[in-house]
């Protein structure tokens, strides 16, 4: 018998050889109806089945099903999906060599060899032949070969990638999934798994892009096409998501960046690398000094350190065996190897161990704006969001056991503090944990159990909800992810908490504690904004450009009717200045409709239109970035409320006008 806990803490025995689909039938017919596979968790590994194939063990089992849309049911989904969409580009392009396919976020793709290129025009055909593979609702049926069987098998089929994807698998045997009850005859792929009952279960899908890969993402390795697609359970969540890439278009930030005057790159100085414009430095610059001040309250302390070091500085960090391949290749110098640094932790190691510590020094904070670097693949280099060289907002701390909670608990709310500042109001917290049949993590399991309690009590005492993650820890030790949509819905993983008794060790880290003793110290990495070409990046698309009046590189712009009122628009533009907010004039002979339609593309928050009536009265007309006139206000009641909402970030109940805050908001 196996006993199988439920998410509700309920346990059922069963009998061996027992699968989800028999658990699901047990609980109602509902459930069985609507299951889509199984996720079970064994000692802390977790895996997703089919619904027909036996549970391995003791186990607590969660039953995915069409109407949780959660990623794991998703990703079922859709990696059944793109077994669809690769028979049907199959059929469409009969010389097509298949490579993989597996889910991804919002989606799937499929790389395929194939000396034709596919097109969007082929798209509509593909589609087709998905309609038509969906519409005969199929079978996802699973069987494994012992490899020695499979192997001749797959050379026999003469697809030299999916035989190297075969030697590259563990076990003593592989599986593969016919789409179909006809073996030999139905469309068959080499596959782990999972995937949904049938294909009628794709209840909406859509061929979104064509793009150019390399296989295993190697450059040296042959160019590949590949293939995205997306998939949902119902219609109305695809016409939802389709809406959402619509939207997201608009707030593209290669886009808008450009246009705003915010970034730019240059071929000459390579690709992923993000040289910042002024306006753009300026937002960068303020969100820095927003942190710095916050950081000054918590006793931070700043330092600075190198962007190269020694390989051997990174090999004892254990950076080196587990990003080397992300790295960029070593320079040789004095006859020793030195790296760019991918990481700031190690310098600041060194920092602290510079001197004797005792347990009254500590907590020791150390805060740096570390520019690091990582060799991604061209192909996955994307705007400000994906590239090679980014600085990370990095602070560690090293403590004493006692001090350890406490200190948690403030880094995590610095985080929450960044997060309401900005207006990302929709967020979940996800605590990374290793996976002890993984090799890719270093230390104790004791202690990695010792810092995930840690972790885990801490947002426990802070009343905040949470997930937890097998194999989403950092190779030294588990974290708080801070994992955040934006205003279109959009997930993405910002700040994040650590805690780490690793590299203490490697690195010999002490303190003598009240006992006159030697004691090791705690070490916690934390970023509440992560790398900030990135944060920016999807701050601009979070704010649509129009960034708060406190980030805005442009506050207030101020415009002339005509050429009678240059002389007190002049005079505003001065007052403004001279109170410290951020103001551009221009006093052109050109039409004032012209010269706001300006000031909204460039999203400038408030636009102050003077004419003749205001320079008499000595008032200003104020404009908003939509193009709402808000009224006309004495300038000295205009600059206060600025000053305020400035000072608050926004969150007043007063704005510029002394309404309510008319400055960006998410749209």
């Amino acid at each position: 018998m196996l006993n199988i806990t439920l998410p509700d803490g309920k346990t059922l025995q069963v009998e061996d050889g027992t699968t989800t689909l028999d658990v699901a039938s047990g609980i109602g017919p509902r459930l069985a109806k609507d299951a889509v596979a199984g996720r079970f968790t064994i000692n802390g590994h977790a895996e997703t089945i089919d619904l027909d194939r036996a549970l391995p063990g003791d186990c607590a089992l969660q039953i995915l099903t069409k109407n949780d849309e959660s990623k794991e049911s998703l990703n079922v989904l859709r990696h059944s999906a793109a077994h669809v969409m690769a028979e049907a580009v199959c059929k469409v392009f009969p010389a097509a060599k298949l490579v993989y396919g597996p889910p991804v976020e919002d989606g799937f793709y499929y790389d395929v060899d194939l000396a034709e290129s596919i097109t969007p025009d082929a798209f509509e055909r593909i589609e087709e032949e998905m309609g038509r593979i969906i519409a005969a609702d199929r079978p996802f049926c699973r069987y494994e070969m012992p490899r020695g069987e499979a192997m001749p098998k797959l050379a026999e089929e003469g697809n030299e990638y999916k035989i190297d994807n075969a030697e590259r698998a563990d076990g003593d045997a592989l599986s593969f999934y016919v789409t179909g009850e006809k073996r030999g005859e139905d469309f068959e792929d080499l596959c782990r798994g999972p995937h949904v009952p049938s294909t009628g279960w794709i209840g909406a899908f859509k061929v979104r892009q064509i793009s150019a890969a390399y296989y295993r993402g190697d450059a040296n390795e042959k160019s590949l096409q590949r293939v995205y697609g997306t998939a949902f359970f119902k219609k109305k969540a695809l016409n939802q998501y389709l809406q959402r890439l619509e939207e997201a278009k608009k707030r593209d930030h290669r886009v808008l960046g450009r246009q705003l005057g915010l970034y730019t790159t240059s071929d000459m100085v390579g690709s992923g690398m993000i040289l910042w414009m002024p306006k753009g430095a300026l937002v960068r610059s303020l969100l820095e000094n927003f942190l710095k001040a916050e950081m000054i309250k918590l006793g931070y302390e700043p330092v600075y350190t190198p962007h190269i070091a020694k390989a051997e500085l990174f090999r004892c960090s254990g950076h080196y065996p587990h990003y080397k391949d992300g790295m960029f290749p070593p320079l040789e110098m004095d006859g020793e190897e030195y790296l760019l640094r991918p990481m700031n932790c190690p310098f600041h190691i060194q920092i602290y161990k510079a001197q004797p510590r005792s347990y009254r020094d500590l907590p020791v904070r150390l805060a740096e704006f570390g520019t690091v670097y990582r060799y991604e693949q061209s192909g996955e280099i994307a705007g400000m969001v994906r590239v090679r060289g980014f600085t990370q907002d990095d602070a560690h701390l090293f403590c004493t056991p006692e001090q350890l909670q406490a200190e948690i608990q403030k880094t995590v709310k610095l985080t929450l503090l960044v997060l309401k500042t900005l207006d990302f109001e929709d967020y979940s917290l996800r605590l990374g944990l290793n996976d002890p049949a993984s090799d890719k993590y270093i230390g104790e399991q004791e202690k990695w159990d010792a810092s995930s309690d840690s972790l885990r009590q801490a947002l426990v005492a802070l009343g905040l909800e949470f997930t937890e993650e097998i194999g989403e820890a950092a190779f030294y030790g588990p974290k708080i992810d801070f994992m955040v949509k934006d205003c279109i819905g959009r997930e993405w993983q910002l700040g994040t908490v650590q805690v780490d008794y690793s590299l203490p060790e490697r690195f010999g880290l002490t303190y003598v504690g009240s006992d006159n003793r030697e004691h090791r110290p705690i070490m916690i990495h934390r970023a509440p904004f992560g790398s900030m070409e990135r944060f920016v990046g999807i701050l601009i698309e979070h704010f649509a450009g129009a960034f708060p009046l406190w980030l805005a590189p442009v506050q207030v712009a101020v415009l002339t009717i005509s050429e009678k009122s240059v002389e007190y628009a002049r005079q505003v533009h001065e007052n403004l200045l001279e109170a410290g907010l951020r103001s551009e004039l221009n006093d052109s002979d050109d039409r004032i409709g012209p010269k706001k339609h300006q000031m909204r593309a460039r999203k400038v928050p408030y636009i102050v239109v003077v004419g003749e009536q205001e320079a008499s009265e000595k008032t200003i007309n104020v404009n908003n970035a939509e193009g709402k006139t808000l009224g006309s206000f004495p300038i000295e009641s205009f600059v206060q409320g600025c000053l305020e909402e400035i000072l608050t970030k926004g969150h007043s109940e007063r704005g510029a006008t002394g309404a309510s805050p008319v400055a960006a908001q998410p749209v």
